[in-house]
């Protein structure tokens, strides 16, 4: 047995402007405030003496590095990145950003917005344009139902409003 994974398949390229401005936010806080302030505490405590044995130097060093790790990250990613601001040709359709209502099987709804890989986890109502749900809505219309896989289960979903503007 080893310890080997296969990568992780490349997530979909696309985010919101609002997605874009916050990991923007996010690396310049990352770089121009969190960075200099960590760094001068190791600075601190290097000064002390003995590094082997000071802790506050090595838990600084450890987070410079998943610091300079994420910076690294979302510079990359950043590069990378396609904003997706207007609306799609075919409103009528579910494409990225759109704002979809889902009724399940017992008559519950449910609100979903499809973003970006990098942006779903910051709402809960923010969905990933990579998962099972998302791929099972794109090109759907008002009124189709679907069946997406959740594990074990299957769910059934029917599609009662499609939005491209919060409802």
């Amino acid at each position: 047995m080893t310890r080997y994974r296969p990568p992780r398949p490349a997530s979909s390229p696309h985010i919101t402007p609002a997605g874009a401005a916050s990991l923007q936010a996010e690396l310049k806080y990352l770089w121009k405030e969190k960075r200099p302030e960590v760094t001068r505490k190791v600075s601190e405590a290097a000064a002390q003496g003995d590094r082997s044995e000071n802790a506050d130097y090595i838990y600084g060093k450890k987070q410079l590095r998943e610091i300079d790790g994420r910076i690294a990250y979302l510079s990359k990613r950043l590069d990378t990145l396609v904003v997706v601001d207007r609306q799609p040709p075919d409103t009528s359709k579910v494409f990225f950003g759109a704002w979809v209502c889902l009724e399940n099987d017992d008559g519950e709804e449910q609100h979903y917005r499809l973003v970006g890989a990098d942006e779903f986890d910051t709402q809960a109502e923010y969905v990933s344009i990579d998962s099972p749900v998302a791929r099972a809505l794109l090109g759907k219309q008002e009124g189709d139902d679907i069946s997406v896989a959740l594990g074990d289960t299957k769910v059934n979903y029917h599609i009662v409003s499609i939005r491209y503007h919060k409802p």
